[in-house]
């Protein structure tokens, strides 16, 4: 019982430190083999206890009696004497090392553990996060129904969120609503449990968040703070370190002497240095009695690397380099020196030309006349216009949706119909295809011979024409399969009306024009083509007047017979100017007045057919016009150029440009307004489309504004060439765009 009652007291004693410090110890010694013995408290014979065959409970109770951890008998829990049983918190401290190699103790010992949780304190590297756009800010999907991708890049949406009544009902029917709090990165309600809530007020009180821990924990003494009673060093002490030394004492005695003789006095107080202000008076002055105000030398420049005594070697100079600068005049050398190498400041010599440059600096100083310049205290960002943001503007293209694939050559010429279901495109290989808009898919497919340049809608919604410009003549085609039987007999109806004989009669007097109305063969009339406009040059524009019965078109000729105008509905055709300065590069019809748009290669001019008369000529200020476009109000017109340029003019303020845009790398090709929104974009030779913002304010004090918002990339470069023709949906904010690769895109 000796060893029970010693083990009470090291029971009583380790309450307030760990029991890992003796049971581990003495456990470590014992050998539980096949060959150990353990014997009970009351002395009874006991079988061997073997590590395979004994319960591992028996082997730990066996393990603490040895050690003096015996259960205690029971006349000594009546005398009110502690159990010094070994409890579940001290058996969870056990290791591999105290069951020796019992393996099969240490197993099932292992088993009777209690799992591990993940809690509060618990690594979260492995738990399922919600979260799944990353460590980026929430305000980026504001706008967006989603909130990031699954692994199989799918769209993870976000929940569903009521309305206002909706939070309220849901708040009530929750008791836990006055701890539940918004998790945005999650997009999720979290209630917070009450150790967090025990946390949080913690630390708003001031404490330490962790509840179990003690400020007031004795102090672990890592570092010894006695001193160490060894000494420095063994060497006995001599005599003169206990006697007083003699020499100290007679110095001490003379400057004693000293003072008491006046030999030595203290010195006398420094009186306080007083400075002068010279110009202190100076502001009080008049002006004019003080001359001119001072005007500092110029700085002379901060040395180089090439003025170090210890110079890079990239800025020594080769035998070459010093033979051609040895060579030159002394004033065409750029330099009085050339950088030398010399290890240490302390080598360097003397500089021979010293009082020489001197000398001149000062010549400089005192002869040149010297100007004081006025700096203006701008800062930059107050020039910088304030812009709005770009999401503030939205709805506007911002990214491709789907791709036109078909032709085998350049795409030249796009168009769409007035309702928007159905687009037009001519290429290089000959042919005319007409793709249904929205799901990307070849409806027809006009095989014409040559190339096509242009191609475009009749804009009046009462008829179903298209005209496209091949080779030397324009065809006029109805496709009957997109409109109803009424639609299609007044398309067919206003195309062929001008074959009567009226019509021949009032043409007989324009045989001097080289223009021909001819009926395409028959193998083209079962296609849908019921005119053939014939010319005696390419054409490369075509152009449609608002109302649909008139049409333009322009030809690669010089003079006034490169501009053409047509009468659908009585197949007559005009020369409206007979000669023209320049080059014609583009056509328009002016989408409000009766005016006409020609752009020649560095001007352009806007006419009034009713009048017969130049309303005025705008001067972009560029080499060479590409193309030009009108605003659907009327007032505003852009103009794009080979030589990067954009220029946006407003035909109320001046015939120079509002606002010139060069942002593009290459030549612009194209330029387009959108009829509904207000955007307009440019093409370009760089495979770039530019959409920007361009906002006409109904107030006429107020400027338009332009703000750039996106730059699209899809198209590749072939041959120098990008991006050849671009246009805006009739309806909706988006963009469709034609290259040279031989595809055509839609961006939405």
């Amino acid at each position: 019982m000796a060893a029970g009652k010693g083990s009470k007291k090291r029971s009583a004693a380790a309450k307030s430190s760990s029991i890992e410090d003796e049971f581990p110890t003495a456990i470590g010694n014992i050998d539980v083999s096949s060959e150990s013995e353990y014997a009970s408290d009351a002395g009874s014979d006991a079988d061997v206890i073997s590590g395979s065959e004994q319960n591992f409970e028996d082997v730990l109770k066996a393990m603490a009696a040895d050690q003096g951890f015996e259960a205690g008998s029971s006349d000594e829990k009546e005398d009110g004497g502690e159990e010094s049983e070994i409890d579940d918190e001290d058996m969870r401290k056990l290791t591999i090392r105290d069951f020796g190699s019992d393996l099969a103790s240490w197993k099932a010992y292992r088993q009777t553990l209690p799992q591990i949780e993940a809690g509060y304190a618990s690594d979260s590297s492995t738990e399922d996060t919600p979260n799944t756009i990353g460590n980026v800010p929430i305000a980026w999907y504001e706008d967006y129904p989603h909130i990031g991708y699954t692994v199989d890049g799918q769209r993870v949406m976000k929940p569903a969120q009521g309305d206002e009544l909706d939070r309220f009902l849901e708040n009530m029917d929750n008791p836990d609503v006055f701890r539940t709090a918004r998790d945005e990165a999650s997009q999720r309600d979290v209630t917070v449990s009450a150790e967090e809530i025990d946390i949080i007020r913690r630390i708003q009180g001031g404490d330490i968040p962790d509840a179990a821990y003690d400020p007031y924990a004795p102090t672990v003494e890592w570092f010894t703070s006695q001193t160490m009673k060894t000494p420095v060093t063994g060497a006995p002490l001599t005599k003169r370190a206990f006697v007083p030394s003699k020499w100290e004492h007679k110095r001490v005695m003379q400057l004693v002497r000293a003072i008491r003789s006046g030999a030595i006095t203290a010195p006398p107080p420094r009186a306080e240095r007083r400075l002068y202000d010279v110009w202190e008076n100076a502001d009080a002055e008049p002006r004019e009695t003080r001359g001119r105000p001072r005007m500092p030398a110029p700085r002379l420049a901060l040395p180089t690397h090439e003025e170090s005594y210890h110079p890079p070697e990239e800025y020594l100079p080769t035998a070459e380099q010093r033979a051609a600068w040895e060579a030159k005049d002394a004033e065409d050398r750029g330099r009085a020196f050339l950088p030398q190498d010399f290890g240490a400041l302390r080598s360097v010599p003397g500089y021979e030309r010293f009082v020489d440059e001197r000398f001149a600096r000062c010549l400089d100083l005192y002869l040149a006349p010297r100007m004081l310049k006025k700096k203006s205290a701008l800062n930059a960002d107050e020039l910088m216009p304030r812009l709005p943001d770009p999401r503030d503007l939205r709805p506007f293209p911002a990214a491709e949706a789907l791709a036109y694939v078909g032709h085998t050559g350049r795409v030249r010429s796009i168009s769409v119909d007035p309702t928007g279901l159905w687009l037009l495109s001519g290429s290089d290989d000959g042919s005319v295809r007409l793709w249904e808009l929205v799901t990307g898919r070849c409806a027809r497919v006009w095989t014409l011979g040559a190339t096509v340049h242009a191609v475009a809608w009749c804009p009046s919604a009462d008829v179903c024409v298209f005209a496209a410009a091949v080779g030397s003549r324009v065809v006029v085609v109805v496709p009957g399969e997109l409109c109803d039987g009424q639609k299609r007999t007044v398309s067919e109806d206003l195309v062929r009306a001008g074959f009567s004989t009226a019509a021949a009669e009032d043409d007989a007097s324009d045989d001097a024009l080289p223009v021909s109305w001819d009926v395409p063969p028959t193998a083209e009339q079962a296609t849908g083509m019921h005119v053939s406009i014939s010319m005696h040059k390419t054409v490369k524009t075509v152009a449609w007047h608002r109302r649909g019965d008139y049409l333009a078109t322009l030809t690669a000729d010089e003079g006034g017979g490169a501009v053409l105008i047509h009468q659908l509905s009585k197949h007559k055709s005009q020369r409206p100017f007979r000669t023209l300065k320049g080059a014609v590069q583009s056509i328009k019809f002016h989408p409000t007045r009766p005016w006409f748009l020609v752009a020649t290669q560095r001007y352009v001019r806007i006419y009034n057919l009713m009048q017969q008369a130049l309303v005025k000529t705008l001067q972009p200020g560029v080499k060479w016009i590409s193309s030009v476009d009108v605003h659907p109000q009327g007032d505003n017109l852009v103009v794009g150029s080979y030589d990067k340029k954009l220029s946006w003019f407003d035909l109320d303020l001046s015939v120079k440009p509002y606002r010139s845009i060069r942002y593009h790398k290459q030549a612009i090709r194209q330029v387009c307004f959108s009829r509904k929104f207000p955007l307009f974009a440019t093409a370009s030779d760089d495979g770039t489309i530019q959409v920007y913002h361009g906002m006409v304010y109904q107030d006429l004090n107020q400027n338009p504004l332009i703000v750039p918002l996106k730059i699209l990339r899809g198209h590749d470069i072939r041959n120098s060439l990008g991006v050849l023709d671009c246009l805006f949906h009739p309806i909706q904010p988006w963009l469709l765009s034609s290259g040279a690769d031989g595809t055509i895109r839609l961006w939405t």
